[in-house]
């Protein structure tokens, strides 16, 4: 039977727990939130959480987290951190076989031509733009971006999908709604007309599903949508 997240569900100190064990530690990131430090100098939610273990198991010595995966700073959902280094190890090694089952929700403007189907582009990176481009195969340093969508449910104004990325490509799902012609909403760096006040775009990293690192059972970890957002509760309470 899948162990589901769900159950262990928890909010300590602003830091939303969804999933939590001696190997593992699953939170529902923020859209402002970064996850690893950068230039900015803004305090990661791999810090945050270190800080949640010491207190919690009152832990005098330094705590060992380990980056697993990323989640662009604007986007919210469940990110996992590893608590030992052989969950890192084997959670990395679960990543690089594409063995982790990806599912994210994005609130675009309009509906695809096709309401569901696949995607299969070639995208090149600019760097110093930090942006991505549909280009062609035979570009230099293109690489192949691929998922899967679902059409879910519309609103009066907008549309949600559920989309499984099968890549884990720079901005993947940003670049190949926008070049499908669904923009996700707030995203003016792939052609939203306006920003979202809190600066996040709706895209929601919804939930992740694997076989645990050590317990080699099925884990399913669902982040609930942003609480303060009209919008995306919406979505969540109707789909």
């Amino acid at each position: 039977m899948p162990m589901t997240a769900e159950k262990q569900h928890s909010t300590v100190d602003n830091l939303e727990v969804l999933y939590e064990d001696n190997h593992l530690i699953a939170v529902n990131k923020r859209a402002s939130d970064i996850v690893q430090g950068d230039r900015t100098g803004d305090t990661p939610l791999s810090e945050v959480v270190k800080a949640y273990i010491k207190k919690k198991y009152n832990k005098s010595g330094e705590v060992f987290l380990g980056v697993i995966h990323r989640l662009d700073r604007p986007v919210s959902g469940a990110v996992v951190f590893a608590r030992t280094s052989k969950a890192l190890s084997r959670m990395n090694q679960l990543f690089q076989n594409r063995a982790i089952q990806k599912t994210y929700w994005a609130v675009v403007d309009h509906v695809p031509k096709v309401p569901s189907g696949k995607r299969s582009d070639w995208l090149k990176r600019d760097a110093t733009r930090n942006k991505s481009f549909v280009t062609r195969s035979q570009s230099v340093q293109a690489r192949l971006a691929e998922l899967s969508y679902t059409t879910r449910l519309k609103s009066d104004k907008y549309v949600l999908l559920e989309v499984h990325p099968h890549t884990g490509r720079h901005h993947q799902i940003r670049v190949q709604l926008s070049h499908m012609g669904s923009i996700i909403k707030g995203d003016l760096k792939y052609g939203a007309p306006r920003s979202n006040k809190d600066a996040s775009i709706h895209l929601h990293a919804r939930q992740l599903d694997f076989i645990h690192p050590t317990q080699k059972k099925t884990i399913t970890i669902v982040a609930p949508v942003p609480k303060h957002d009209p919008l995306w509760q919406y979505f969540e309470a109707n789909v």
